[in-house]
């Protein structure tokens, strides 16, 4: 799935028909709010992101994506009027992945397209972790506390991926609120310690890997 997210209706109509006539699956969504309600029921391949929005700018729309957990290594491509390079550096030092400026012919935004998915396939992050008994297969969504499987909900693997990401390094409560949650919740760090809680008891064994720095936040360590 690639989202095209343009107010200019023709324009956006254009860029879906293209896409779909080329073999990829495509939505468009004429601003950031609409993208934002479309990643609840689907993570992209692939984000066409134009800067001129009505509401958020997609400078702004940007940060949001490089700032979820679930969305910061979806590729994004900008499409936009503005010709400046201050633009375009400001763009690509965000997180965007390539820079498109209209008018552009549709073989060259096609390729533009296929260019950044292969690259993005050979940066993938490792598809699975093991550290002593826990097992998380990052594709599949799937945890073992060795052999017994264990059903976690998707804040709740998020938070055990995000600590595994970062082994070894203590993650404050108000930075994992930051990443898993966003930047909707403000001050409840008590959410952060009771999915902690709930994680460790379903991990069973493998729930004493996370441990917990007083004062500061929690942390899975180094590998013995």
């Amino acid at each position: 799935m690639i989202y095209c997210v343009e107010d200019e209706k023709n324009i956006r109509e254009l860029l879906v028909y293209t896409l779909s006539g080329s073999g990829f699956e495509a939505k468009g969504l004429s601003n950031g709010k609409e993208l934002k309600k479309a990643l609840k029921e689907e993570i992209p391949e692939l984000i066409l992101l134009d800067i001129m929005l009505p509401g958020e700018d997609g400078y702004a729309v940007l940060e949001y994506l490089k700032g979820r957990p679930d969305t910061r290594d979806v590729p994004v491509i900008m499409v936009t009027a503005k010709e400046e390079e201050d633009d375009k550096v400001r763009g690509l030092e965000g997180g965007a992945d390539d820079f498109i400026t209209k008018p552009f012919g549709m073989m060259e935004f096609l390729a533009r397209i296929k260019a950044v998915l292969r690259r993005s396939k050979k940066q993938e992050q490792p598809k699975e972790y093991h550290c002593r008994g826990l097992t998380v297969d990052v594709k599949s969504r799937k945890v073992w506390d060795e052999d017994r499987s264990v059903d976690l909900t998707l804040k709740e693997f998020e938070l055990l991926r995000y600590l595994l990401e970062n082994r070894g390094t203590v993650l404050s409560r108000e930075k994992i609120l930051e990443k898993i949650w966003g930047y909707e919740i403000y001050g409840e760090t008590r959410t952060v310690d009771v999915h902690i809680r709930t994680l460790r008891q379903k991990l069973g064994k493998s729930g004493s890997l996370i441990e917990t720095v007083r004062g500061v936040g929690y942390r899975i360590g180094e590998e013995e």
